[in-house]
């Protein structure tokens, strides 16, 4: 297969796919090198694509997804919760951040996708080892969340709302 046959492919499969893709399962899956995938992303990412890299692998930007910021107030142990929620009413959590009175606005990727990738961030915040984002603004967070439609992200809000999470803006 030719390397723009194959660059053409992967960004078929990545925008295919439901989750992030990891760069040894494209590697597999075409028959090359891990490091073969890390160049073809680099190229498509120079030929305009907007591959973006997650702690589990790559997936397009959601640009073409209908996006709003949710700002949200909860405890570390109800994170999970949140994230089904947002994930089983169809949507994709793409980032957190908090609004720090000295700091400003801190932010960080997330890319959750399904609730496995909600639960192995909360068993690593968890853990100790690092403290989440909304730890230094008393729970309060918001979150940047990608639908197919403004129907999934009005349910998404009200379910959120329900559930006692959303804070109006």
């Amino acid at each position: 297969m030719k390397a723009a046959d194959r660059r053409k492919q992967i960004i078929e499969y990545i925008a295919a796919a439901k989750s992030a893709v990891s760069a040894g399962a494209l590697s597999e899956k075409f028959g090359v090198s891990r490091q073969v995938i890390v160049q073809d992303i680099a190229i498509l990412r120079a030929n305009g694509h907007e591959v973006i890299s997650t702690s589990r692998g790559y997936m397009l930007d959601g640009d073409s997804l209908t996006t709003r910021v949710f700002k949200c107030r909860h405890t570390l142990d109800q994170l999970v919760d949140e994230a089904e929620i947002i994930i089983s009413g169809g949507g994709r959590i793409e980032d957190v951040s908090v609004s720090h009175r000295v700091y400003g606005r801190i932010a960080a990727h997330l890319g959750l996708t399904t609730v496995t990738h909600a639960e192995e961030l909360y068993r690593s915040l968890k853990s100790g080892a690092s403290k989440p984002l909304m730890s230094v603004t008393d729970g309060y967070h918001y979150h940047t969340v990608c639908a197919e439609s403004e129907q999934k992200l009005d349910a998404i809000e009200n379910a959120l709302r329900a559930a006692g999470y959303l804070i109006e803006i």
